[in-house]
């Protein structure tokens, strides 16, 4: 891109930045400006090669596509082709190793004995009638009232306590809604019509997404360094900490943020698996990532593997925001942040979006959707009929 004045700023190279930058590019033939404060595209989805065994990592945790919205699907395969990779998960308790979500096996094989379907509903069902939902007031008695009190405090108890650094019994009920059980032998994680990986991985199907003549990427480019330099009148889509946004003038969000720490194993298999869960609260971390397994296509080494350990704590100040707390406080902040950003559109043409921008949590495919309907709903009234963006 040429240093023509910026019709569109966004902040922020993750899935939905960019696609709303690829979309304002090249669907109404604006000149837009990413700008990035990492030195590397992507936001959290970006993957790259590992020093030491060249196998693909994703830096920032794993990340599993899958949707299905049809018009989702077909927009990021103009990008890249997927494979036919479907995610399963296992995980650790007690010594043994079980299959997650539960469902037939890990029900047969947790409780000793062979069940049909139905004598493994009777029992899920009479084991979660301890607690009735109308009497849940919190995280541990809304997920007896839908497994059971053995099949939590096997699998979800403890690997809650760490992912939530807090006790179950002082989480909300809302945070774990619903528990799926399969009473069939199906062990996918994932019900969505499409799933695969990128075939190129993450990182150069992004960079496919950013490399249109009329799309300008400005690495190690923090926005609030930068705000006072942007062009008077133009447009930005913001897709940061809310708020952050606003210099924290209604308190600052709850976020969860995540540690990883990575090991090359001189083995050439270490799990068997992409990932295994760690559901005993004595191990303090929530799950192994094998990389290798994702990408059983590839030609990977026979005596190295690369393993991450990925932690889960409160966030603190400097630290990278990942999934939002949602406490009552939290969504009382939110609804006033919420206030702060309808003003800041009507008045700063200011659009606010993806999970930091909206504090909610947005698989990869949510993130890409919500973005189409900003360009559908949002810039392209504004940029082909003016329509306000704060109407």
């Amino acid at each position: 891109m040429s240093s023509a004045r910026p019709e569109l700023v966004v902040v922020g190279s993750g899935f939905f930045g960019l696609t709303v930058a690829e979309r304002v590019a090249s669907r109404l033939g604006r000149r837009v400006v990413v700008l990035e404060r990492r030195g590397h595209i992507g936001g959290n989805a970006y993957s790259e090669r590992d020093p030491d065994t060249g196998i693909e990592i994703h830096r920032y945790g794993a990340h599993l596509f899958h949707t299905s919205n049809e018009r989702v699907w077909n927009y990021a395969r103009r990008f890249t082709e997927f494979t036919g990779y479907r995610h399963r998960v296992f995980s650790r308790h007690a010594g043994g190793i079980y299959p997650l979500p539960v469902n037939l096996a890990t029900i047969c094989q947790f409780f000793g004995r062979a069940f049909t379907p139905d004598e493994a509903r009777a029992l899920i069902a009479e084991q979660a009638a301890e607690i009735h939902p109308a009497e849940v007031t919190n995280l541990e008695e809304k997920a007896i009232s839908l497994v059971g009190r053995p099949l939590y405090e096997a699998f979800i108890r403890g690997y809650t306590k760490k992912q939530w650094q807090t006790d179950p019994t002082e989480l909300p009920a809302a945070v774990i809604a619903r528990l799926p059980v399969r009473f069939t032998f199906d062990d996918r994680y994932f019900d969505d019509t499409h799933e695969g990986l990128p075939v190129d991985g993450y990182t150069a199907w992004l960079e496919r997404m950013a490399d249109h003549p009329d799309i300008e990427i400005r690495l190690r480019t923090d926005f609030f360094a930068v705000r006072a330099d942007l062009p008077a009148g133009v447009p930005t889509v913001f897709t940061g900490p809310i708020d952050r946004y606003f210099d924290h003038r209604a308190g600052e969000l709850g976020w969860r943020t995540l540690d990883f720490e990575r090991e090359v194993l001189p083995v050439g298999d270490f799990q068997g698996t992409p990932v295994m869960n760690y559901a005993d609260e004595d191990v303090p971390f929530t799950r192994i990532h094998e990389f290798r397994h994702f990408h059983p296509e590839r030609e990977h080494p026979t005596d190295r593997t690369v393993v991450v350990r990925e932690f889960s704590r409160f966030a603190r100040p400097g630290d990278e925001p990942y999934y939002p707390v949602n406490t009552p406080a939290d969504r009382s902040r939110l609804e006033r942040y919420r206030a702060l950003a309808a003003e800041e559109t009507r008045r700063r043409m200011v659009l606010f979006g993806g999970r930091l921008g909206t504090y909610q949590y947005l698989d990869m495919h949510m993130a890409i959707g919500s973005a189409l309907s900003m360009v559908d709903n949002r810039l392209r009234p504004f940029f082909e009929d003016g329509t306000p963006l704060g109407r």
